[in-house]
């Protein structure tokens, strides 16, 4: 079951824009460790689930994780070989608007290379480049 929410205010949105740099979730605030996007970009539905169940798999359904990010921001696609204008496409996937500097992923109740492993198999599933980052002592 792909991620989405439950009802929107609108069935269309924009596309906004995608520049600039994350002002919130974009420090730790529940896991020791977390995955921090290096780029701007949408994340799809389906991206965010693959890197959750990589994270699953590879702990073993140990320790805990929190998904920061949620696909709230429909997007439209007309269909193939059809001509410009008649409006504006069909609802197609749901995405999650991330700019650089965002923590997406955090975990904590495993040891740290195992963290960091699973970790980098998630990210393998994410369109952006990402960083592991962990708590920081002070």
């Amino acid at each position: 079951m792909a991620l989405m929410p439950k009802r929107v205010k609108f069935r269309k949105a924009q596309r906004g824009r995608r520049s600039g740099t994350s002002y919130k979730a974009f420090e730790l605030n529940f896991g020791e460790c977390g995955l921090k996007a290096l780029d701007n970009g949408w994340l799809r539905d389906r991206q965010i689930e693959a890197a959750r169940v990589a994270l699953m798999r590879n702990t073993r359904r140990g320790g805990k994780v929190w998904i920061r990010v949620f696909p709230d921001k429909p997007v439209t696609k007309k269909p193939a070989e059809t001509r410009q204008g008649k409006g504006k496409g069909a609802l197609d996937h749901w995405v999650c608007v991330v700019r650089r500097g965002r923590i997406l992923f955090e975990m904590e109740g495993i040891p740290l290379e195992l963290a960091k492993e699973s970790m980098r198999l998630a990210a393998n599933k994410l369109s952006l480049r990402t960083k592991f980052v962990k708590r920081s002592l002070h």
